[in-house]
């Protein structure tokens, strides 16, 4: 007997906070850890043990005795592989036989373990065993008898909840197939593993390893026959292998259908109900039809019954039988849709509708999601004609419906997928595979080929190099730019991006710089921050799908030209296409940016008291403080209810503390800036390049924030705090948590958005973090990303005085953003929402829940995908907690109050101001137990320039959106 096990399997899960596995990681500790596991004979393993059932580890030859309930044997983990799943939470070699089930299914790790355990089964898959590549052969290391009859004992505890299987359908159906429970195995993945390890061994099956990827069908096989006796005389022993599990392989997966056997697995169930029944009637009309156009529309509707009628089975047992079923059913309709090529306009719209449907029966989409876009997706409805408009409004739709089955996945696999690309860049292959094993891949291809058709007959098509799919690029924001293209195929983070160059991201980071041009996978959502400030500045800015995205990665570093018309349309041509016309823009240093000029004239910094911010109005907006406050102040007369109270720190008081002597610098702070940006224009007048002069200006920048960092606050000053802290919040500092928004002249402004660029401070509770606080806010301005956006578009960015609005935390369920007119859907008098749970939500680029509000309906844009959320704790900080997408965030009485606070802001706002702006407003909200909460308004800013420019203007295709197309039209 050596030592107590099971209670140590446990630890690895709970030990583990939060911000422990959030840490960086020793990329090249774990990196040697890898290939020395690689190279071991025992692989991750230490050796062979038996594991009784009192928690007690004996040695191989030593087995657990019948009187204490008997054991397993197999091997136990090495002290590495140990170090890893305590320190860091990586489990690269889980097996499964006596793991305890609570923490593998790692629920407060948003199911990191069990995700890790089937991103290592495919990493195996990939590259020959990964961390097992010799140990796959250690015997007695793993009983596979002994993990399938654990795999039955986890999902029959895993499946009695209700809850659990209703908020985690899709990544349930997906862990069935990798973790052993009946003599199961993932074939589909199998096959496209063996094939990629083909092409990578002899690189001319590549043509071939893309079709089995893309457009996979029976007449594979054939083709790999053709192709293996084509290259025969060139293949050495080890590729014929390969050849034959491949083509054993395709054997399997296009066995015809054994529609008894699936009837005796419906037989097997221990009830009988409408589900069984409706499942054994389907199977028996199957078997007399087999046809693709037949098969798959009826496997669709019982991949949706079962969802939702599956937790009528009260049994563990039957529920995990009929989720293998519903995977079994996935994998046929999967062969047919390959096999069903629509002839006519209606038959590909039938298509799919079909497949959106089938995409919710698997989990891909929700089923209020479906719900959401059913009406816009009735194929059958549709009689001899449809207009250009009503094709459109389709193809908008369904290309939501494959966007939001793509990123189901990336919400519950990115985080683990992005940790482990960091030491195993293999892994990033992980999505991939599970998007093109889904419904999804057939579905992209039958939207794009609308697309081409919709385009052919609008004159709406986009010139983007010489890539497949162009359909699948949509313009978001106008806007036109010459540059070196940079494609960043990952995480994004940790990227240094240059103003002079095109970004195509997977995901734009949160805190993006300025760059020349955006285009994105994961659009996030309409009105985040990085949206704002590429809309206002005129980058352009388009999505594309993630076979564009590794279309145009061979182009990457290349220069192009890259506009996106105020139609969404978008071109990309390469530096020996552009014409003269597109040349000009830029010789001309024509931009679609124009430079504002912010006054500072009427800035009162004699103003050194903290304001209450009841006692300020629009009108000190610039005079006293920035807009955030200004504006907040005035909703609070308007809104009384609706808006927390709040503390102002004015201008005078920031400029107060910056006439102070500076350390390690013989004059004030403020001299010190002033100085540096004379220094600059001097640099500039000697001729030193806008380079130079900017590398300047951001080392003299760094030195001020990190002075600021460090200075004292007066004592006076915070003594005042105090005192009007526990005036205005009713307790004292340290008491009530509270937000530091910064708050600057040079944001908010007509012309100017400025979304997110400076720093905003959550829930801080403890009076030493305020008064640090204070300082980061007042530093925060010159950071390098703040300083590049302001130099950008204004022409005094130097000029930045930054207030600080300080207002009292509120734990709201959920927060976004409410623009008030419709953006790129929609008309000036609608709305367009953005909302995630928790708080903070929509403006850092979350894949909110974006709704079209209109004065009697609503419309579903695209679905909450955020996997994860903060709330504010009355302790301080944030609380991070797991999202689950099986709801929507708004209800009904929230879409209520929010338009009828908009309708209040749009009529009353400009009265009560004596303001003449008559655009929409860019308004923060958030909901706290279905009460709406008031947190910030500025003008929603468009750029005028790009959107009125001639050359946009003129690419912009001209769409006859009355004109009637038959449903009888060919597709080809």
């Amino acid at each position: 007997m050596i030592k107590i096990y099971k209670a140590f399997l446990v630890i690895l899960s709970f030990v583990i906070t939060n911000s422990l596995v959030a840490q960086d990681l020793p990329v090249a500790t774990i990196q040697k850890n890898i290939e020395s596991f690689k190279e071991n004979p025992r692989g991750p393993y230490k050796k062979i043990e038996w594991f009784c059932e009192d928690g007690t580890m004996r040695e191989a030859r030593d087995p657990c005795p019948d009187d204490i309930g008997g054991g397993v044997q197999h091997a136990s983990y090495s002290e590495d592989l140990i170090t890893l799943g305590t320190k860091y939470h990586l489990f690269f070699a889980d097996i499964l036989a006596n793991t305890d089930k609570v923490a593998f299914w790692d629920v407060t790790n948003d199911n990191s373990r069990i995700k890790q355990y089937q991103l290592a089964r495919y990493l195996a898959s990939v590259d020959n065993g990964w961390v097992q590549r010799k140990s796959q052969f250690y015997r007695g290391a793993i009983q596979s008898e002994d993990e399938e009859a654990w795999g039955v004992e986890f999902y029959e505890w895993l499946l009695r909840s209700d809850t659990r299987f209703r908020q985690n359908y899709y990544l349930l159906r997906q862990t069935l197939r990798d973790i052993p429970h009946d003599g199961d195995s993932n074939i589909a993945q199998r096959m496209r593993s063996e094939s990629k390890i083909l092409a990578e061994t002899y690189p001319k099956f590549m043509d071939a390893r893309i079709k089995i990827h893309g457009k996979p069908s029976v007449s594979d096989i054939q083709m790999v026959q053709e192709f293996r006796a084509k290259h025969k005389g060139d293949l050495s022993d080890e590729v014929k292998k390969q050849f034959d599990q491949l083509e054993k392989t395709l054997a399997e997966f296009y066995t015809p259908i054994n529609f008894k056997e699936l009837q005796s697995q419906v037989n097997a169930i221990s009830v009988k109900n409408d589900l069984t029944e409706r499942i054994s009637t389907f199977l028996e009309k199957a078997a007399q039809d087999t046809s693709a156009q037949t098969l798959v529309p009826e496997i669709a509707d019982v991949l949706c019954y079962i969802r939702q009628d599956v937790l009528t089975l009260r049994r563990s047992s039957d529920r995990l039988a009929m989720l293998d079923l519903s995977n079994e059913l996935e994998d046929i309709l999967l062969l047919k849709t390959q096999e069903w090529q629509p002839e006519t306009l209606k038959e590909l719209l039938y298509k799919i509708q079909t497949l959106s449907y089938a995409a919710t029966g698997t989990g891909l989409i929700e089923l209020n999601e479906w719900a959401a876009v059913e009406p816009y997706l009735q194929a059958d409805s549709y009689h001899n004609d449809k207009s250009v408009e009503q094709l459109n409004d389709f193809l908008a739709t369904a290309r939501g419906v494959v966007e939001w089955s793509a990123s189901q996945v990336k919400a519950k696999y990115q985080e683990v997928v992005d940790t482990y690309a960091t030491f195993e860049p293999k892994a990033y292959g992980f999505i991939d595979d599970r998007v093109r094993s889904s419904v999804a891949l057939d579905l992209g291809e039958s939207v794009s080929t609308l697309g081409a058709f919709i385009a052919k007959h609008s004159g709406l098509e986009n010139k983007v190099m010489d890539i497949d799919g162009q359909s699948s690029v949509r313009g978001l924001n106008p806007g036109y730019a010459y540059g070196e293209l940079v494609v960043i195929e990952g995480s994004p983070e940790g990227i240094e991006v240059d103003t002079e160059k095109i970004y195509v991201f997977e995901k734009p980071p949160s805190d993006l710089k300025p760059v020349a041009g955006i285009m994105t996978v994961s659009e996030g959502n309409l009105v985040s921050h990085v949206q704002l400030l590429a809309r206002n500045l005129g980058i352009p800015n388009a999505a594309l799908s993630q076979e564009n995205l590794q279309d145009l990665s061979k182009y990457s570093g290349k220069k192009v030209f890259y506009a996106v018309s105020n139609k969404g349309s978008v071109i990309i041509k390469g530096e020996d296409d552009i014409t003269d016309e597109e040349r000009e823009l830029f010789s001309k240093k024509q931009r679609s940016t124009s430079q504002v000029t912010v006054p500072v004239e009427k800035i009162a910094l004699d103003k050194k008291d903290i304001i209450n911010m009841r006692d300020l109005d629009a009108s000190a907006s610039g005079k006293l403080v920035g807009p955030k406050a200004a504006n907040l102040g005035q909703l609070k007369k308007m809104f009384p209810e609706q808006v927390v109270e709040g503390l102002v720190i004015p201008f005078g008081i920031f400029k107060d503390h910056m006439d102070q002597k500076m350390t390690n610098y013989e004059g004030s702070y403020w001299e010190f800036l002033n100085n540096a940006f004379a220094k600059a224009e001097q640099m500039k007048s000697n001729g030193a390049s806008s380079k130079e002069i900017e590398t300047f200006q951001l080392q003299e920048l760094k030195r001020l924030r990190e002075a600021i960092n460090m200075m004292t606050l007066k004592p006076s000053f915070v003594n005042s705090l105090r005192a009007d802290f526990q005036k205005v919040f009713k307790s004292p500092m340290g008491k009530t948590p509270v937000f530091l928004r910064s708050d600057t002249n040079m944001e908010d402004l007509e012309e100017f958005t400025g979304a997110g660029l400076n720093l905003t401070l959550f829930n801080i509770l403890d009076e030493d973090k305020i008064l640090k606080g204070i300082k980061d806010v007042w530093a925060s301005p010159y950071t390098e990303r703040s300083f590049k956006w302001r130099q950008q578009y204004l022409s005094n960015p130097e000029n930045v005085f930054p207030s600080i609005l300080i207002i009292p935390s509120v734990d709201v369920e959920y927060s976004g953003v409410m623009i008030t007119k419709g953006i790129n859907q929609g008309t000036d008098k609608d709305l367009t929402i953005a909302f995630s749970r928790g708080a903070g939500g929509a403006v850092d680029g979350q894949a909110a829940e974006t709704r079209l509000v209109t004065a009697t309906d609503t419309r579903l844009l695209s679905p909450a995908r955020q996997a994860d959320y903060i709330r504010l704790p009355a302790t301080g900080g944030v609380k991070k907690n797991i999202a689950t997408f099986d709801e929507e965030i708004l209800n009904e009485k929230n879409i209520k109050d929010i338009r009828a606070i908009a309708q209040s802001i749009r009529t009353r706002l400009p009265e009560m101001t004596g303001s003449d702006y008559d655009g929409a407003y860019d308004v923060e909200l958030g909901f706290e137990n279905d009460k709406l909460w008031l947190f910030q308004i500025r003008p929603f800013v468009e750029n005028k320039t790009a959107k009125s420019s001639e050359y946009l203007e003129a690419i912009s295709p001209k769409i006859d959106n009355d004109f009637l197309i038959t449903l009888d039209a060919p597709i080809n």
